[in-house]
């Protein structure tokens, strides 16, 4: 009976398994199936993605193959990000508190802190509509009509595409509601991720997200990135945010404007264990 390692982790909710390069040649599946099985709540182990170690990236210090639970590709993950550095870090297999990981996003930067947070380094927001990618004329303040409903949304990709509303509403239920809606609708080729978001102060919001390929989820970094870089934007925040998340709060901090948006965003959160075990293939 062969098995394969793994770690179950998870950042505020969101939830991963992490499987060593080796460990996955031992299940001969293409890694996008073995996405789909493992992370399966109910004939898997359960999880929002797939993280592999990519040990042949030649211009950061490791790499990573990514994939959602449905097995579709993401260019990034911020939670997944902080859960993948912790766990480089406590195996030694990077011993330096901040080192580099290439990603479909390019080369991000994650840094070890004490008590068991992370910060990345994000990548900057895109907000040319050909480049995140969206068909709509204008990234900032689009009217999206989805049936009789007109939502004034913000278009912005932070190495993956996102569409960010503020509102009122209460905001798990308006992402369970439209998010899927939303997500696949035409203006975004690649589909998106769909934000929902309350300000609750020039320093706080409340954010619910519909992930592009995995649904509901606790938490999603890199949504909690384009929710405040458009909160900037549309003067409804300050520089530095403490996203509350159904699964937990994570503090963003950017320092860019419209007129130079060419600005990294920094995310800092949480990064815990759940357990580790051995799947039977």
């Amino acid at each position: 009976m062969e098995t394969i390692h793994f770690t179950k982790m998870q950042g505020c909710g969101n939830d991963f398994v992490i499987l060593d390069y080796p460990e996955y040649k031992k299940s001969r599946i293409f890694m996008a199936d073995l996405a789909r099985t493992l992370c399966d709540r109910h004939f898997g182990v359960g999880a929002d993605g797939l993280i592999i170690p990519d040990y042949k990236s030649k211009n950061a210090d490791i790499g990573w193959y990514f994939y959602n639970s449905d097995g579709s590709t993401a260019q990034m993950c911020g939670n997944g990000m902080r859960c993948f550095a912790k766990y480089l870090y406590d195996r030694k297999i990077i011993e330096k508190e901040e080192f580099t990981v290439q990603t479909g996003a390019g080369v991000i930067t994650p840094q070890i802190l004490p008590y068991g947070e992370v910060t990345v380094k994000m990548s900057v927001p895109v907000l040319d509509p050909a480049l995140i990618p969206f068909l709509g004329e204008k990234s900032l303040n689009y009217s999206l009509v989805l049936k009789d409903i007109v939502f004034t949304g913000n278009a912005v990709s932070m190495g993956n595409p996102h569409f960010v509303i503020f509102t009122a509403e209460k905001t798990m239920d308006m992402a369970k509601k439209y998010g899927p809606e939303i997500e696949v609708n035409p203006l975004f080729p690649e589909k998106t991720n769909v934000e929902f978001v309350r300000i609750i102060s020039k320093n706080e919001i409340e954010l619910s997200v519909w992930e592009r390929g995995c649904g509901i989820t606790l938490a999603c970094g890199t949504g909690a990135c384009a929710s405040v870089v458009t909160g900037i934007l549309n003067n409804l925040t300050e520089s530095k945010v403490l996203v509350n998340l159904p699964g937990g709060a994570v503090t963003i901090e950017w320092q860019g404007s419209e007129a130079d948006a060419n600005v990294p965003v920094f995310l800092t959160g949480p990064a815990n264990y759940s357990f580790e075990g051995d799947f039977v293939l």
